[in-house]
């Protein structure tokens, strides 16, 4: 198929497919266009993972179709974009931060070979000079983009559009975290190409998922969606009540477990800030002080040196059900273990003893603790679960929250997946990404 008009009669839905493995990129798409996508990306994680075989398969299966080849290429413009044209790409994607002279190659290249130049502008510092700069250069298309990495952190493309398209007459992309609700606002903000990945590629059910957001572009009208969405400052508390202790660990590479802390009432999850608490081994009285002290949803965490001693039981836990405080957590003991659970108030603790300390008033409230081998300081996101329980430094918040929902989000189509009868280790393709050389085969 040659390449695509420069000029977009209406506005055109872009899937991209940014996975590792040829095969479910394939099953995924196919989804997709049965829900009204249009053209079809292969992304970059899939082109290094696969290679031009990856646009290939595309062109193959889908002749008729159009195919954007996600190169992000930054130099040796000719080079890539005939690589991915010979392929079968109809428009190659550049990156906007490369030098004026890669963008001219990758133009003319263009032009010689039948494709289209989009040139994605993100990280770019100033976007909007760049993409004045980038229609002089003769560029097709301009995407509007803010990255995996940046949306995480709370960064909204649209804004950026609004601002690029009252400088430029050249179409524009608009990418990053784009849903069904999203769409709509970048329509009316001036995307002739909305380009999804996640809201469809996470979805169980990807033909419904375009079709929500197609539907979105063409009315102009939101479809309101509670999924693959990002969260900001304000909307943390929120995210971290949809996922799991697992999602918030793997979001942190694997980190953040208080180490010997367990919940003593199964199935209660606790999310909140902490007030933090250092008492004396077997001395009670701070930790029923910071009740007083605390805001409804606090965490009150207490580093009470693992003491088996109990510095908390029922008459606290009920004072906080009271109160509307979301849970204890204690590097410590507890007692009343009956009549907490009846009450249903989270705890959480490293020992269950009925024999108490006594009351000295040793120790401090609000300072920076150690509980479960792990830093909690006042104001750190707590979550716990029948798993454990993990620490979220408030300064990593709104990207440790907004990581854990991505997980989440691709562990459910993970599991449609399985329930459609794949095996999981087909899904991850494990042995394909084994490191080479750790495995010794016998002689």
């Amino acid at each position: 198929m040659s390449a695509p008009p420069a000029r977009l009669e209406k506005p055109v839905l872009q899937v991209a497919l940014d996975f590792v493995d040829l095969d479910r990129a394939l099953q995924v798409v196919e989804e997709a266009l049965r829900g009204g996508a249009d053209w079809i990306e292969v992304g970059t994680p899939l082109i290094k993972s696969e290679g031009m075989r990856s646009i290939r398969a595309f062109r193959q299966r889908y002749p008729d179709k159009v195919i954007a080849a996600d190169m992000k290429t930054m130099d040796v413009g000719k080079l890539e974009v005939e690589m991915a044209t010979k392929a079968g790409a109809s428009v190659v994607v550049i990156l906007g931060v490369a030098d004026d002279s890669t963008v001219k190659e990758a133009v003319r290249a263009g032009r010689k070979y039948g494709a289209r130049v989009m040139v994605d502008i993100m990280n770019v510092q100033q976007m909007v000079e760049r993409a004045v700069r980038l229609e002089k250069l003769g560029v097709d298309y301009v995407c509007v983009h803010v990255g995996i990495d940046q949306q995480m952190r709370g960064m909204d493309p649209i804004e950026i559009l609004k601002d690029v398209s009252k400088r430029v007459k050249v179409p524009l992309a608009v990418a990053g975290g784009i849903n069904s609700e999203l769409a709509a606002r970048a329509v009316r903000a001036g995307a002739s190409i909305v380009v999804v990945g996640g809201a469809i590629t996470k979805a169980p059910n990807a033909e419904e998922a375009a079709r929500a957001i197609k539907e979105a572009m063409i009315t102009a009208k939101p479809v309101k969606t509670e999924l693959y969405k990002k969260y900001g400052p304000s909307e943390v508390l929120e995210a971290l009540r949809k996922v799991s202790t697992a999602n918030v660990s793997d979001a942190m590479h694997r980190s953040g477990q208080m180490e010997g802390i367990r919940s003593i009432v199964p199935g209660l999850k606790i999310v909140g800030r902490a007030i933090t608490v250092r008492v004396y081994p077997g001395d009670w009285a701070k930790a029923i002080e910071a009740i007083t002290a605390a805001r409804k949803g606090d965490v009150i965490v207490i580093d009470a040196g693992g003491s088996k001693e109990a510095v908390w039981g029922e008459l606290a836990s009920h004072n906080c059900k009271l109160k509307g405080i979301a849970g204890a957590i204690i590097d410590g003991a507890v007692r009343d273990v009956e009549e907490i659970a009846r009450i249903r108030f989270p705890v959480f603790a490293r020992h269950v003893s009925p024999t108490a300390g006594e009351p000295k008033g040793m120790g401090e409230i609000n300072v920076e603790i150690v509980c479960g081998n792990q830093k909690v300081k006042p104001g750190d996101y707590i979550v716990g679960d029948d798993d454990g329980v993990v620490v979220i430094p408030q300064e990593e918040a709104v990207e440790i929250a907004n990581r854990a929902v991505d997980i989440m989000e691709q562990e459910g189509r993970i599991r449609e997946e399985i329930r459609r009868g794949r095996g999981l280790a087909h899904i991850l393709h494990l042995e394909l990404w084994e490191k080479l050389g750790l495995v010794k085969k016998s002689s």
